[in-house]
């Protein structure tokens, strides 16, 4: 079923979204200083492309430049990526088919505003502690 939904889901919404961060990731590549946003972004674009059957995790090693990274990435590229999936979620929950797949655009809510610190893993995995 995780496929089906995948398949699914990489057609209607998971490849536009997925260029979404992608060009984020290349903004924050051209600009060097910004890096380590970029390979967050890559990490959730990789996320967007097939989300079911995976979850986000906070990492137990995050700290205080998590939360300072996580503020300024809302400000530059959080906010328009977090309403892009507002907006798909919102458009996709209209019909009844789309509806698991706009729930899984809710679910990437809060990682596409606040992606440093937080990991992507199996949802078979056992948590982190």
């Amino acid at each position: 079923m995780r496929v089906v939904l995948n398949v699914i889901w990489l057609v209607l919404c998971g490849i536009w979204l997925a260029i979404g961060y992608a060009l984020a990731a290349l903004i924050c590549f051209i600009l060097i200083i910004t890096i380590p946003f970029g390979i967050a972004s890559l990490r959730m674009a990789n996320f967007a492309l097939w989300p079911f059957g995976r979850r986000v995790v906070d990492r137990p090693d995050a700290g205080g430049a998590s939360l300072v990274g996580n503020i300024l990435w809302i400000i530059l590229a959080g906010w328009w990526l977090a309403l892009g999936h507002l907006t798909t979620g919102i458009a996709l929950c209209l019909t009844i088919i789309g509806i698991p797949l706009g729930l899984a655009n809710f679910k990437l809510i809060p990682v596409s505003l606040m992606p440093l610190g937080k990991e992507i893993v199996d949802v078979d995995s056992p948590v982190p502690a």
